[in-house]
């Protein structure tokens, strides 16, 4: 006859483990299955991973590092933009250069001369070796593959040829001199009565070349032929009086391409350090019952997960990103943790029943410990795959590699690491020594404890066999957290001051999300060392005072020779001058000229035909404004012309910027665009911030979901809540103190932050309302005496996992680590200070009234306890 189901198996409200007792019989299953034939469990992951890691012959297809391709949003609204301009507006680098005309950046290589000291460049010595430079730069086969205008080759500055005539100098105005524009050619300029110039301190050359048609291929050669003898030359040259920098349109490519090579060496090193944390934290002075195997094959799991996940997705043929290069850290660490819970369980089951029978030892090790493992895991994949719901293609690729790597690394712990286990277990009741697997001398102990130790399995002078019969003792770290530190945080002052210490942190936070800089600095795809950082500085110190030169189209068909429709034109351009950001004093406008030429009597334009068969007048005198207007014999299919735009020096103001831009055209009465090449990353700032809050609470009602489903009370999953909620704002917050923008690199880490916080939330709320302390402190004690430690212990292997990153000279990956340590950080300082405090203050509240014995709470990822 069955057993009858005890009230505390009833789904309550306070009791809510409906789902958690067929798993738990589930897991048990699985576990008697694995004790019973461990070998099939060890050796198919081998074979699978073997298969799937051949999907890395897929590598060099399926990379995809294209900034604008993964970095910018897939649906912005700039590339629809950039099609517009490039089927009405065509361009002929061979014939009618015009580099503000161009609808992409262009080929180029460009050089900023600095002048030495505190000289200007304009200075005799200065220039003289600014045109040596371009002598060099002629001698190289330029004028081979330049760009072309008129018959010759585009100016790489219009100031170039004054270089020559000190006279002409003389004469320079700035940012206008005689009709042309040189803000964008000289900087860090003084200047006089009229806007003479007196000095400047920097000239920047543009080498344009020819990208369209068959010299595409021949322009990549000549650049890729310039950054590889760059060096060299300027060594040979030897300039005195400037100090040059250079860049070219493949560099930021090239250099973000070349930082996935950078951090290969530090897989090493993070292998190192997390299998030598994981033999340390299982060491013990026994050759018999030594762990030693157990960490290793636990970090062999983990590294089996990723060459599985990663080969699957390389067959499936999902891009591999550079982002996705962090992600092996993270799962280093997540499979270590998820290897101590193993441990932990199994070392509490044998100490709990008779160790030579296998199959009940390895069921209840799996009844708690998979448990913990599925509840974690679950959480952290929803959070990646809900990640994949973004405008951002590289974020998508990461949260697909990596969600698909934790559910590797769950298969072959349940699998693989428990076939290890069971094995490991055979070899102790053999008495095997844990590296030889010969069987130690079973007499008794003679000489010192380290060579019984080492030789003979034990430090006492007893019998070896029965080592593997003696009961666990309770570690020491267990008895600190319960005689030391638990006592010391539920003291009625420290009560305060931790209060008083999270009033500061929430306040702290909330400060730095208010001042959280959105977009990501394209430098920093770029490595430390690069030769593009001197650059990118000369130019923001000297040239950050007029921005992109901003194409705006008027996209529709209209009647220009009505004067009502220019009349709308011009009030729309005027208040697209008014903005704070644009120089109304630079602004190019064909329809202008033309309205000046018809009122000065030279032309008239009063009727359609008129204005469509004088605009040949107008070509004439500007050649320019020939490829500004789209038109056919009768009408205008669309035009543009130019603004200016100043003082575009933070990501602030690019977002600034493009709103006020859009906004100001939105509402324009005649339908205009606006555009320039940067819009294709200046749109990161419309949708990253929508992006992340969206990702982020999806993945938060996630989490609370799961939380209700499978941690058996409410109270519980609201604490979760809370944590969650708070280690976001925390790591948001501070992330801004530490220099991180909100990018769609940082967007990867805020959404693992989800899953993360979940593990060292649910361990002490949940200790805490199944405990059967008298008292709301001795609970708090109770639960910090029972997961302190192995809270302690998950953070510190998570962040082992990710920490040789902070040593990496590429942005992207100290990001990773950023973000990741204070995830770690203030997760941990949760689950360890502010929530058992907390608790406290809740008495009695949250207690089940069917429970009426210590309900076994070792059913999260950092219940782990490895002596």
């Amino acid at each position: 006859m069955a057993e009858s189901r005890s009230s505390a198996e009833d789904c309550s409200c306070l009791n809510t483990n409906c789902l958690e007792r067929p798993l738990r019989r589930l897991f048990e299953r699985l576990g008697s299955s694995v004790a019973g034939c461990p070998w099939p469990f060890l050796l198919v992951p081998l074979l699978l991973s073997a298969g799937l890691g051949a999907g890395f012959l897929f590598l060099p297809q399926r990379q995809a590092n294209d900034i604008e391709g993964q970095f910018t949003p897939t649906s912005g609204p700039a590339k629809a933009e950039r099609d517009f301009v490039r089927q009405h507006f065509p361009t002929n680098d061979s014939e009618r250069f015009s580099a503000p005309r161009l609808p992409t950046e262009g080929a180029y290589a460009a050089l900023i001369a600095v002048a030495a000291g505190d000289d200007s460049v304009l200075g005799a010595a200065a220039r003289s070796d600014v045109l040596r430079m371009d002598e060099a730069m002629r001698a190289r086969g330029y004028e081979r593959v330049c760009a072309r205008s008129g018959g010759s080759c585009a100016s790489p500055s219009p100031l170039l040829p004054l270089l020559r005539d000190a006279a002409a100098l003389a004469s320079l105005t700035f940012p206008v001199s005689n009709g042309t524009f040189v803000g964008a050619a000289l900087g860090g300029v003084q200047t006089g009565a009229g806007g003479r110039v007196l000095s400047a301190r920097a000239l920047k050359l543009v080498y344009y070349l020819r990208e369209d048609g068959p010299e595409a291929a021949e322009s990549q050669r000549w650049l890729e032929g310039f950054l590889q003898d760059i060096p060299s030359l300027l060594a040979t040259l030897n300039f005195t009086s400037i100090q040059v920098t250079y860049f070219t349109s493949l560099s930021r490519q090239q250099e973000f391409e070349g930082n996935t090579k950078s951090v290969i060496p530090l897989f090493s090193i993070t292998y190192f350090l997390t299998i030598t944390f994981s033999v340390v934290s299982c060491l013990r002075l026994s050759c018999i019952r030594n762990n030693i195997w157990l960490a290793c094959c636990g970090v062999l799991s983990a590294g089996l997960a990723v060459l599985s996940s990663f080969g699957l997705m390389l067959f499936c043929g999902v891009p591999f990103v550079v982002t996705v290069a962090n992600a092996p850290f993270l799962i280093l660490g997540v499979g270590v943790d998820d290897m101590f819970i193993m441990i932990a369980s199994w070392e509490q089951s044998s100490r709990k029943k008779d160790k030579s029978h296998l199959k009940p030892l390895l069921a209840e090790t799996y009844a708690e410990a998979a448990l913990s493992v599925t509840i974690t895991t679950l959480t952290d994949v929803l959070a990646f795959f809900i990640g994949t719901w973004t405008a951002f293609p590289s974020v998508r690729s990461f949260c697909l590699y990596t969600g698909t790597a934790f559910v590797f690394c769950y298969i072959y712990t349940m699998t693989f690491f428990g076939a290890v286990i069971a094995l490991n277990h055979k070899r102790e009741q053999g008495n095997r020594h844990w590296l030889t697997c010969m069987r130690v001398n079973e007499g008794k102990a003679e000489k010192s404890c380290l060579y019984n130790a080492c030789c003979l399995g034990k430090c006492s002078r007893h019998s070896s066999r029965l080592e593997t019969k003696e009961p666990e003792g309770e570690h020491p770290m267990n008895i600190f957290f319960r005689n030391y530190y638990g006592p010391f945080f539920t003291n009625k002052w420290m009560k305060l001051l931790v209060v008083l210490l999270y009033g500061a942190y929430l306040g702290g936070s909330i400060y730095g999300c208010t001042q959280i800089r959105e977009g990501i600095d394209l430098r920093n795809l770029a490595s430390d060392d690069s030769y593009v950082i001197p650059y990118y500085d000369a130019d923001d110190k000297y040239f950050s005072a007029y921005g992109p030169r901003i194409m705006v189209v008027v996209t529709a068909s209209v009647d220009y020779w009505n004067e009502t429709v220019r009349l709308g034109i011009e009030n729309c351009t005027q208040n697209l001058e008014g903005i704070s950001y644009v120089d109304k004093n630079l602004s190019e406008s064909w329809l202008r000229v033309y309205t000046g030429l018809a009122n000065a009597g030279l032309v008239n334009i009063s009727t359609q035909t008129l204005f469509i068969n004088n605009l040949a007048t107008l070509f004439r005198i500007v050649p320019d404004f020939e490829w500004d207007i789209d038109k056919t014999q009768d009408r205008i299919e669309a035009s543009r012309f130019f603004i200016q735009t100043v003082n575009v020096t933070s990501a602030v103001d690019e977002k600034n910027l493009l709103n006020q831009l859009r906004e100001t055209v939105e509402q324009c009465s005649i339908p205009l665009m606006v555009y320039h090449p940067a819009f294709i990353y200046y749109d990161q700032y419309l949708v990253i911030v929508q992006n992340t809050v969206q990702n982020v609470v999806t993945a938060a009602g996630a989490m609370l979901v799961v939380s209700l489903l499978l941690i058996p009370n409410p109270l519980c999953c609201l604490w979760v809540t809370f944590a969650i909620a708070s280690v976001i704002v925390g790591v948001a917050g501070f992330m801004t103190f530490w220099n991180v923008n909100l990018d769609s690199i940082s967007m990867i880490n805020l959404v693992i932050c989800i899953g993360f916080s979940v593990d060292f939330s649910a361990h002490i709320s949940y200790a805490f309302v199944t405990s059967e302390g008298s008292s709301a402190n001795e609970r708090a004690v109770g639960a910090l005496s029972l997961l302190g430690y192995p809270v302690l212990q998950g953070a510190v292997s998570t962040i082992l996992g990710v920490v040789v990153l902070a040593a990496a000279k590429t942005y992207i990956f100290r990001t990773f680590f950023k973000i990741m340590f204070l995830v770690i950080l203030f997760g941990a300082l949760h689950g360890l200070i502010f929530i058992p405090v907390f608790l406290t203050f809740f008495g009695n509240f949250g207690r089940s009234p069917h429970s009426t014995k210590p309900i076994n709470i070792e059913i999260f990822r950092n219940d782990k306890d490895c002596p």
